[in-house]
C-alpha cells in the first residue's frame, strides 16, 4: 500500500510532554468549514420538513431530492480532485467550490418552487463537490502520517460546531419568526461569505501543493489495488446509507413530538460527533483505519433499528448518538484511508474517487428508500436496511483488514 506522504510535513509540531499539535493550517481549514457549516446546516435543518409538511411532497418524491442532496456533488469531485492535482494548487479549487456555493445562497434567497429550489441545491452541492476533496488533501498534507486520523478528526470537530449550530441557528429564527424562512436564507448567506473570506485569506495558495513529476501521470493510476478495494466496500456500504432527513421523519413518527423541535435533531447527531470526532479518529491511528471505518456502520445499523423503537426521548437521543457517532468513525476516516492507498502527486484525485462513489451510493439509497418507505412504510424499512449493513459489514471487512493501514 502506497503511503501518500512522502514529503513529510514541517507543521506538525510536538510539545515538551511529546503530545502532537495539529497544524494551524488543518485548524484554519477546520474555520473555514465550521462557518461554511453554520450556513448550510441551517438551510438543510429545514428542508425535510419544509418540502414535506409544507409544500407538500410524499416520500418518493422527498427521496428524490434528498438523493440529489447527497448525490450531486459526485457529478465534479473527481474532475475537481483531478485538477487539484494536474495544477498542484488544491486552494484554489477548493476556494472556486466554497464561491459556487455562496454564490447558490445567492440565488436561494429567489428560489420559489421545487424545480428552481432542485437547481439551486444541484449548484451548492456542486460546490461542495469541487472543494471537498482538495480541502482534504491540503489536510493530508499538513499533518504527520502516524496521527493523520487525529487530524481530520480535530477537522471534523470544528466542522460538526458549525453543523450544530446551524440547525440552532434555524430553531432559533423559526422560533421567535414560525415564518422566517427568508430569514434563515440571510443569515446562511453571511455565514457562507465569512468563510470565503478566511480561506481566501489566511489559507496560503500553494497549500496542499506537491512537486509535480517530470512527466504527467495519467488518472488511472491513482486506481491501485487498495483504492479499488476500498472503492468497492464503501459503496456497498454506501448504498445501505439513507438521507438522515428519513431517520429524523422516523424519529417523529415513532416519539410522536411536535414538529416545531424537528431542527433540533440534527444538532443532537451533531454533538454526539462534536463528542467522539477526535477519539475515534486517534483510534483509527491505532487500530487501523480500515477496522473503524467498516465497524463504524454497525452504529448506522443501530442507529436505524432505535428509530423505529423510540418512544420516548430517551429513544430519541439513543438514536441520534449512534448516528453522530456513525459519522464521526467515518467521515474524516473515509479520506485517511483513500490518501494512503494512492501516490502523493495522485492523493487529491484517490480521496475524491472515494468520496465520488460514497455520494453516487448514497444517492442511490435516498431514492431507493422513499420507494421502499412507501411500500413497506418506514419501521419494516429501516429494519430491513439494518440487517443488510450487519450482512455488508461481514461481508467487506475481510477485504479491507487484509492490508489495513
Amino acid at each position: 500500500m502506497y503511503l501518500s506522504l512522502s514529503d513529510r510535513p514541517t507543521t506538525v509540531k510536538s510539545t515538551m510532554r511529546g503530545r502532537i499539535r495539529v497544524s494551524r493550517l488543518v485548524v484554519t481549514l477546520g474555520v473555514v468549514s465550521l462557518l461554511t457549516d453554520i450556513s448550510s446546516e441551517s438551510v438543510s435543518a429545514i428542508l425535510p420538513l419544509y418540502l414535506t409538511a409544507v409544500i407538500g411532497l410524499g416520500t418518493v418524491a422527498y427521496g428524490f431530492v434528498d438523493g440529489l442532496y447527497q448525490g450531486v456533488s459526485a457529478l465534479v469531485r473527481i474532475a475537481g480532485g483531478w485538477v487539484a492535482d494536474r495544477s498542484g494548487r488544491p486552494q484554489r479549487v477548493a476556494l472556486a467550490g466554497y464561491g459556487l456555493s455562496m454564490v447558490a445562497r445567492v440565488l436561494l434567497l429567489f428560489a420559489g418552487g421545487v424545480a428552481s429550489i432542485s437547481a439551486v441545491i444541484s449548484a451548492d452541492r456542486i460546490g461542495k463537490g469541487l472543494r471537498t476533496a482538495p480541502r482534504d488533501s491540503m489536510i493530508t498534507a499538513a499533518s504527520d502520517p502516524a496521527h493523520l486520523g487525529r487530524s481530520f478528526g480535530v477537522h471534523r470537530t470544528l466542522d460538526t460546531v458549525g453543523a450544530a449550530i446551524g440547525p440552532l441557528l434555524a430553531f432559533g429564527i423559526l422560533w421567535a419568526i414560525p415564518d422566517g424562512y427568508h430569514t434563515v436564507l440571510v443569515v446562511s448567506l453571511g455565514f457562507a461569505v465569512l468563510g470565503v473570506v478566511v480561506l481566501a485569506l489566511y489559507v496560503p495558495r500553494d497549500a496542499g501543493g506537491v512537486v509535480r513529476p517530470p512527466e504527467p501521470i495519467h488518472w488511472r493510476a491513482a486506481l491501485t489495488p487498495g483504492l479499488l478495494r476500498l472503492l468497492g466496500v464503501a459503496g456497498v456500504l454506501g448504498l445501505l446509507t439513507v438521507g438522515d432527513g428519513f431517520v429524523y421523519l422516523a424519529l417523529l413518527d415513532s416519539a410522536g413530538f411536535a414538529a416545531t423541535w424537528f431542527p433540533i435533531l440534527y444538532v443532537g447527531t451533531n454533538l454526539a460527533y462534536l463528542a467522539l470526532a477526535v477519539p475515534l479518529g486517534r483510534l483509527s491511528d491505532r487500530v487501523g483505519r480500515p477496522r473503524v471505518l467498516v465497524l463504524g456502520h454497525l452504529l448506522l445499523a443501530g442507529s436505524y433499528l432505535a428509530s423505529c423503537a423510540a418512544a420516548s426521548t430517551a429513544g430519541v437521543l439513543v438514536a441520534l448518538a449512534l448516528l453522530g457517532a456513525f459519522y464521526a468513525a467515518t467521515d474524516g476516516v473515509l479520506a485517511a484511508v483513500a490518501a494512503g492507498t494512492v501516490p502523493a502527486e495522485l492523493r487529491t484525485s484517490g480521496i475524491a474517487c472515494a468520496q465520488t462513489v460514497v455520494a453516487l451510493a448514497r444517492m442511490g439509497a435516498s431514492v431507493g428508500f422513499g420507494v421502499l418507505w412507501f411500500t413497506i412504510g418506514p419501521h419494516r424499512a429501516l429494519v430491513l436496511v439494518a440487517a443488510a449493513v450487519a450482512v455488508a459489514v461481514c461481508a467487506g471487512a475481510p477485504l479491507l483488514w487484509r492490508r489495513a493501514s
